[in-house]
């Protein structure tokens, strides 16, 4: 195996741990802490690199037409998207916000699934 297909793996699987522990706790917890916050940031760091990885290994890595790399930059944009906003409503420390914030978030961890299940298909079948 490819030393960088290693990499990007691990990188993306951290991704997926991280970004799934803030998104279940606060979805759990009804209210979004500071941890979660740094759980989106830290599970959004390790994707973008491994992404960054993934992409120094494709043949053709900016095919928006192929539905691995569309799903994928939607995700990554509804991340980064939803680290933003995490971190506006934890620094204006509005309850109401901090209460309701949870309803988003399955969505973007629900949507950033499709890629990761869909890269881990697509590589088992090369």
């Amino acid at each position: 195996m490819n030393n960088l297909i290693l990499i990007s793996s691990v990188l993306i699987t951290f991704a997926l741990v991280f970004y799934s522990l803030g998104v279940w706790a606060e979805r759990i917890s009804r209210y979004l802490k500071k941890w979660h916050l740094i759980a989106f940031w830290t599970g959004f760091s390790f994707d973008v690199s491994g992404t960054y990885a993934m992409h120094l290994i494709s043949e053709n890595p900016f095919n928006l037409l192929d539905f691995h790399t569309l799903t994928g930059q939607l995700a990554l944009w509804l991340m980064l998207a939803h680290a933003i906003w995490a971190s506006i409503v934890v620094a204006k420390r509005n309850e109401l916000m901090r209460k309701k914030f949870h309803r988003y978030s399955i969505f973007v961890w629900l949507v950033w699934l499709i890629p990761y299940f869909g890269g881990m298909f697509l590589g088992m079948n090369q």
